[in-house]
């Protein structure tokens, strides 16, 4: 009897931290920063839990009922909760409103659930058994849930099944419950009616999760969504309209395969193509293998290496027979070597040196994103940048995030690098930017490689030439300790937004 209680607390411990984790996850995807989302939804949890452990003092009467119909409460709640933020940020305005309501209702609930078990529990233990044990069983279960989100939940189930999963789980426990302090309830029928419907619900719930997200996704996306899923490190979009494939990471086009080579022609060439004899090329980023497609029209090179994060991204993109058309079978290719790691991290642990390196990271949205943008990232990678080689590094709209662009210009410079910007015009994008870097002076190509279709020797040089309303404008540093980028990024964004 005591293990099968104490285990409760665990499987609680666990769902109430799943929620939490779900709710910020979310957040992120969907609002960006995830510093400050995780922050701010971590923060309100926490708060209401101590509403909940406040409040339970007022609960006199009947507690083991009383604790089941939480329970059954925090199944039903906690196990909708991502259908529900899904579902709201496709159809309502009110998406930061019910994200908050929901930590704040499940934070409540979990805040009175270890309360009234230790209440419960406190003529079966001596007191400083129960809390013991109580709190023991409680951060293992959070233990649990930590590590089990990240590395099963969120790439094998999605945050919708996971949701409802452990909405299950604390239905089951509720229902066990109903079970264990039978003597205790008597019959019960409406607390053994309202657990079957509780885990009717949430079962049924399990078998249209895919159409609970394929709904929310549907809505958000212009086109028909025809891949979707949620990894380790971000949410993979991909839909299709026509001939028209759009990637989407946490909710953030990356490429429309309509204009996609001139961002990828422009990223590449100008830089690769004015060295002289490349042999050897680092790609950051760019699980897409586009950057790499481009780089592979280059004869000389004999070897690629691509450090992306994610290994979803580029087993999707090395698999997928639309997706491995568009980059023309680029990791496929026998020069290309991929290595799925942290770039920050990789670069330490590495010594190779490229004559050209292609930094193709998504912008700057968040903190993690941000660390790849600063001073020591780009004082890291000089040490892997040969003599005479060149680094290109996406750099956001000079137009729409004019000082973000300038920021990542001046961090460069600030690293030890001499710069050159330039911008091109990307339909889904609009103008976009890019900074080229290394030392020396920079002397545009003599030559290209056949076969593009944007980019010719006539035009390059004007990609160089900034109008007024692009020219560079006092910007900060992005600096490790004080990431000014992401600052100036979130704020012009919003306020194109809106």
């Amino acid at each position: 009897m005591a293990i099968v209680l104490f285990i409760s607390v665990f499987l609680i411990a666990a769902c109430g931290l799943i929620y939490e984790l779900i709710a910020g996850a979310l957040a992120s995807y969907l609002l960006g920063d995830s510093i400050l989302q995780f922050s701010t939804v971590i923060g309100s949890y926490l708060f209401a839990m101590g509403i909940g452990s406040w409040l339970s003092r007022y609960i006199h009467r009947d507690l083991v009922a009383r604790f089941i119909t939480i329970e059954l409460m925090v199944g039903l709640v906690g196990g909708f909760s991502s259908s529900i933020l899904f579902l709201s940020f496709a159809y309502t305005e009110g998406f930061r409103f019910l994200l908050y309501g929901l930590v704040m209702v499940i934070g409540t609930l979990v805040g009175l659930e270890i309360p009234l078990l230790m209440r419960i529990l406190k003529e079966r233990f001596q007191f400083t058994d129960l809390v013991a044990n109580v709190l023991t069983f409680d951060y293992l279960g959070a233990l649990g849930a930590s590590l089990l989100f990240p590395l099963v939940l969120v790439p094998k189930l999605g945050m919708v099944r996971s949701a409802l999963l452990f909405g299950l789980v604390n239905a089951g426990v509720a229902v066990w419950s109903i079970y264990l302090f039978r003597a205790q309830l008597g019959t019960a029928p409406m607390l053994r009616v309202s657990g079957a419907v509780v885990v009717v619900a949430l079962g049924v719930g399990m078998a249209f999760a895919d159409q609970i997200t394929e709904a929310a996704d549907n809505s958000i996306y212009a086109d028909d969504v025809v891949f979707s899923r949620n990894t380790r490190y971000q949410r993979i979009v991909l839909t299709k309209w026509k001939d028209d494939l759009r990637l989407f990471l946490s909710s953030h086009l990356q490429f429309s395969s309509r204009d996609e080579y001139r961002y990828h022609e422009a990223l590449v060439h100008p830089g690769l193509a004015s060295i002289d004899a490349p042999r050897r090329v680092l790609v950051l980023g760019g699980g897409d293998g586009l950057a790499v497609r481009e780089i592979l029209k280059y004869p000389g090179i004999e070897g690629v290496t691509l450090v992306d994060l994610d290994p979803e991204m580029t087993d999707l993109f090395t698999r997928h027979p639309l997706l491995k058309k568009l980059n023309s079978e680029a990791f496929s290719n026998p020069r290309v070597k991929v290595v799925n790691a942290d770039a920050f991290v990789w670069l330490d642990e590495n010594q190779e040196v490229y004559d050209f390196v292609v930094i193709d990271f998504p912008d700057p949205t968040n903190y993690s994103l941000g660390k790849l943008y600063t001073t020591a990232f780009y004082r890291l990678l000089s040490r892997h940048v040969a003599r005479g080689g060149r680094v290109v590094v996406q750099s956001t709209s000079p137009l729409f995030a004019r000082q973000s662009f300038w920021s990542i210009a001046n961090t460069l410079r600030q690293a030890g690098f001499h710069t050159w910007p330039y911008h091109v015009y990307v339909p889904s994008f609009g103008e976009w930017g890019y900074i080229l870097a290394g030392a020396g002076d920079y002397k545009p190509p003599a030559t290209l490689p056949a076969g593009l279709r944007f980019l010719d020797l006539k035009t390059l040089p004007q990609l160089f030439v900034f109008p007024q309303d692009m020219a560079e404008v006092p910007a900060e540093a992005n600096r490790l300790n004080d990431q000014a980028l992401v600052r100036y990024y979130e704020k012009e964004w919003r306020e194109i937004a809106h």
